[in-house]
């Protein structure tokens, strides 16, 4: 059952710090379907005449000046957007939030922190057995010891402890990505199937061990240019893809699973990609029981740069002619026990999920079976259908 006591942000909690001066952008649902909405000093407004999609904005080659020049009607002020996104109270008939990506691909990466890195290990060997957890835990740590946090994939250093982690029987497919040459890059959600702020995201209900993933995620044109950024949670089924990494888009890839906003930050004078390094994403769980958890992620702690991460993913062997979005990984990988001694954290239906940075603002969503939360039925076809009767192509 849906509850209708969650009690949701208002505009100014899910705005940065600084969004006087940010170049901010997202996409509503209108009456005629979905639009790119510039976010300005008299409100919501409607740029879609200028931008039938993100994609196009995103592919300019200069979308600061590009988005100066679009211009269209006010949707309504931001709160009252934001008043009617959340589905249990929703009025269908005027406009509200949502995901501000359209055709980008969505990637992520994956065992870019130490801690999570150890985390994925450790499901590896518990084989999603949350019992057996803690004691790997302690085993692996002591094996390792000291931080890996200093520690650069690919360096003869790495190279060492991988020499030593298989003399000691403890090498992993994890520890291969985290430390070594190449990163972990997946494809985490189809196009159009990201959820924006103020809805559900998705837990299977088949996961008995699972936990939100409160991510950076960089929205990179097709030509490699990261063009901006925003908040990302990668939720992610730690008993399925402890059982094996081969079903990793079991536990990736579920209705709702992947949810990305509130908007899209635009690099501009102000805000680029040093700020963006500069990141530290809290995140906060309240359970309808009462239950709290906070967390933090430094992203200066990532073990691989988002330049060369996005140059991963991108260039002669491989391109994105819409461009993509990349989550680029968390080091929260909570242990603490929530209801169970010995089997650490995992969701409860009905947790609230604030991700934050101060100059990304603030992604929540609430908790729910990936079979409760709003079934997604608007794709690509769809998408052009709408914005061709609209009159938006050509």
């Amino acid at each position: 059952m849906t509850s209708t006591t969650t009690t949701w942000p208002e505009a100014r909690g899910i705005l940065p710090d600084d969004a006087e001066t940010a170049t901010l952008v997202g996409r509503a649902w209108t009456a005629d379907g979905p639009s790119v909405v510039a976010l300005r000093p008299e409100g919501v407004v409607d740029i879609s005449r200028a931008f039938p999609t993100m994609r196009a904005l995103t592919e300019h080659a200069d979308p600061i000046v590009a988005l100066t020049a679009a211009d269209g009607p006010v949707l309504g002020s931001l709160d009252d957007l934001v008043a009617n996104t959340p589905p249990e109270t929703r009025n269908p008939s005027r406009p509200w939030l949502l995901s501000p990506i359209d055709l980008h691909v969505v990637k992520a990466a994956g065992v870019t922190f130490p801690v999570s890195m150890l985390e994925r290990v450790i499901e590896e060997r518990a084989r999603g057995d949350q019992d057996a957890a803690a004691a790997i835990r302690a085993e692996i740590l002591g094996t390792i010891g000291g931080s890996l946090d200093s520690l650069k994939p690919g360096s003869e250093e790495a190279a060492a402890l991988k020499a030593l982690l298989i003399e000691r029987g403890w090498w992993s497919q994890y520890l291969e990505v985290g430390i070594g040459p190449d990163a972990e890059v997946f494809t985490k959600a189809p196009v159009l199937a990201t959820v924006g702020p103020c809805v559900d995201v998705g837990v299977h209900p088949a996961s008995q061990w699972n936990n939100p993933e409160p991510e950076v995620v960089l929205v990179v044109s097709s030509t490699g240019r990261i063009v901006g950024a925003s908040l990302g949670n990668d939720v992610n089924l730690r008993d399925v893809e402890g059982r094996s990494a081969l079903l990793l888009g079991k536990a990736k890839d579920n209705n709702a699973s992947a949810s990305l906003g509130p908007f899209i930050r635009l690099f501009d004078d102000g805000y680029g990609i040093d700020d963006l390094r500069a990141s530290v994403v809290r995140l906060s769980i309240d359970g309808e029981e009462g239950y709290r958890l906070d967390g933090t992620s430094e992203l200066a702690r990532i073990s691989r740069d988002p330049v060369d991460l996005v140059g991963q993913v991108v260039g002669a062997h491989h391109q994105y002619p819409d461009g993509f979005v990349l989550y680029l990984g968390t080091m929260f990988a909570p242990v603490d026990d929530r209801d169970v001694p010995g089997r650490g954290f995992t969701h409860n239906d009905g947790d609230v999920v604030r991700i934050a940075e101060p100059r990304l603002g603030a992604l929540v969503n609430r908790v729910r079976s990936t079979d409760a939360a709003e079934p997604w039925t608007f794709g690509i076809d769809a998408l052009y259908r709408s914005l061709t009767a609209r009159g938006l192509l050509g």
